[in-house]
């Protein structure tokens, strides 16, 4: 926390921390021009919808981080420190156009010998580790400790209450989406044969004169799910991924009688068992892209004519992969994060969550560990639209127990913004709390790489953590002298703190100004953090 500044007598030196190194024009958005900033009120641009987390809040009336900004008033061509990464996630496609460049390499490791060269207790590694071995569908964490009987009496309790509704309603919303699906397949043949094309509009619809209540039944049904897609292909690939998804809840996530892990051939449970894994952390599913758009927010190579721009420049990605089609181990994220401290990461990012952690004193200490070696975790606050401050809404791993006192101060936890200024703004699936959320970042419609040299758009506060471990990279490039505790200082003071209530959780009865849903109050704004880590760097602002 700063000490004892104003916010006025704040703005004030480091404005002053400026004069005379060429800076001059660079000064802080004022609040007041954040507050009276007008709502958008006409439709992103294909070019917005693909970078709106880099504009600027007064200039394009879009709640982005200002990166654009950045790079063209204060970055410019400064070349900087290479920063490693690292992205604990579910693996990475290694072999992207758009990544390939920016991978962390292992220098003193020989690929393919079979042999831990470096003797860091890693075989292969070449652009990180991974500790899932071949498995990719596993249980959520309260199905294994139903299964196992981990815990006390009432954690099992609640496990196992949760187990039994969730895989309830998994089997119940799989039927109720095929269903949907089968009827909307009938009456798009039926309305293609009638039509004599395979493609069709609404108004091509709503020309249609239907000769049977058949027909009749068959429009009805499309143009009612025209509401939800701007085609019937679109609307096909959505009930096809929710399908999957419950089919994956009740197959693996909830089903106590699946066993994942059994392809690894460790103890999980046993923190000492850290013979497994291997050291190709590239994703190996077809459904396995969530590392790969994460990799790809931080650091998706800059102005290289492809798909999508990173936050970072001069970033080395290192790829752990821990985090399967499932709730990730605690000893897997435990030796993940001693595995990028160990091997050089000075960022973490975590974007991954659960609610029961039966080992997370190993995460925590884990967590200690990289901060007495200067690494900066960042960590994605979850998508429940619920309140962590609230006992009953946990989200592991945390920076404290009980909402209690921080265990260490190098973590960042990070809630979800969507593109639209206002009342809008946070994103309706994400997490909030005065205590147990730091910052906001843009979240939601986030687009970034896919494998297979592909892009597309996802939400999540999986997508808000890597937006802000690309600002806290662009920091520690420019001022690499700075500690994790500071550029995390840093992150949490200069961000742009609207005064407007917001929207929780999607309930329009629900509001309230950033300042009482999270710890700084504020957005995270990449110009205003370089700007203010120009003037830590230089002792004119004390952290």
């Amino acid at each position: 926390m700063i000490r004892f500044f104003s916010k006025t007598i704040y703005t004030f030196f480091i404005m002053l921390a400026l004069v005379g190194c060429g800076a001059t024009n660079l000064v802080l958005t004022p609040v007041e021009n954040i507050d009276d900033t007008p709502l958008k009120l006409s439709e992103l641009t294909d070019a917005e919808k693909q970078n709106w987390g880099h504009l600027d809040l007064v200039a394009d009336t879009i709640p982005g981080m200002s990166v654009d900004k950045a790079y063209e008033d204060i970055l410019n061509n400064k070349k900087g420190k290479t920063v490693i990464v690292a992205v604990i996630d579910s693996g990475m496609d290694l072999k992207h156009e758009d990544l390939n460049d920016v991978l962390w390499t292992n220098s003193k490791e020989k690929p393919g010998d079979g042999k831990d060269n470096d003797g860091n207790g890693y075989v292969d590694d070449i652009h990180g580790y991974n500790f899932l071995g071949d498995s990719y569908n596993e249980q959520l964490e309260a199905t294994r400790i139903v299964k196992l009987k981990l815990g006390d009496a009432a954690t099992q309790a609640k496990a196992k209450a949760k187990v039994e509704a969730e895989y309830a309603k998994a089997v119940s919303e799989k039927q109720r989406l095929e269903q949907i699906a089968q009827t909307v397949k009938n009456a798009d043949a039926a309305v293609k044969k009638e039509l004599g094309k395979d493609t069709y509009t609404k108004e091509d619809l709503a020309g249609i004169k239907p000769k049977n209540e058949a027909m009749q039944q068959h429009v009805g049904v499309l143009t009612q799910m025209f509401n939800y897609a701007d085609s019937i292909s679109e609307l096909m690939e959505q009930l096809e991924g929710g399908i999957t998804y419950y089919a994956d809840q009740a197959n693996y996530n909830y089903n106590v009688d699946f066993d994942g892990r059994s392809v690894v051939g460790d103890d999980p449970y046993d923190i000492n068992d850290t013979n497994y894994g291997n050291g190709n952390p590239q994703s190996v599913a077809e459904g396995e892209d969530h590392g790969t758009h994460v990799a790809g927010i931080i650091a998706a190579e800059r102005n290289n004519g492809l798909g999508a721009n990173g936050v970072a420049n001069n970033v080395e990605l290192m790829s752990i992969r821990a985090v399967p089609n499932g709730d990730e181990y605690d000893k897997d994220i435990a030796l993940g994060i001693r595995y990028a401290v160990d091997n050089g990461a000075k960022i973490i990012n975590a974007s991954f969550g659960k609610s029961f952690s039966p080992n997370a004193e190993w995460v925590y200490d884990a967590i200690k560990y990289a901060a007495e070696k200067d690494v900066l975790f960042i960590h994605a606050a979850g998508n429940d639209g619920a309140n962590l401050d609230d006992p009953s809404n946990p989200n592991f791993p945390n920076d404290q127990v009980n909402n209690g006192a921080e265990i260490s101060d190098n973590v960042i936890t990070v809630g979800a913004l969507g593109p639209k200024y206002g009342a809008e703004m946070v994103a309706q699936f994400s997490n909030y709390g005065d205590i147990n959320v730091d910052v906001f970042a843009p979240g939601g419609q986030i687009y970034s790489t896919m494998p297979d040299n592909e892009y597309d758009y996802n939400s999540g506060t999986s997508m808000a953590a890597p937006a802000v471990s690309g600002v806290a990279a662009l920091i520690r490039s420019q001022y690499p002298k700075l500690t994790a505790s500071q550029v995390k200082r840093i992150i949490m003071e200069s961000g742009l703190a609207p005064k407007a209530k917001v929207i929780l959780g999607g309930d329009t009865t629900k509001t309230a100004p950033l300042a009482e849903i999270s710890t700084s109050g504020k957005m995270v704004n990449a110009y205003n953090a370089l700007i203010m880590a120009e003037a830590v760097s230089r002792g004119q602002i004390q952290l």
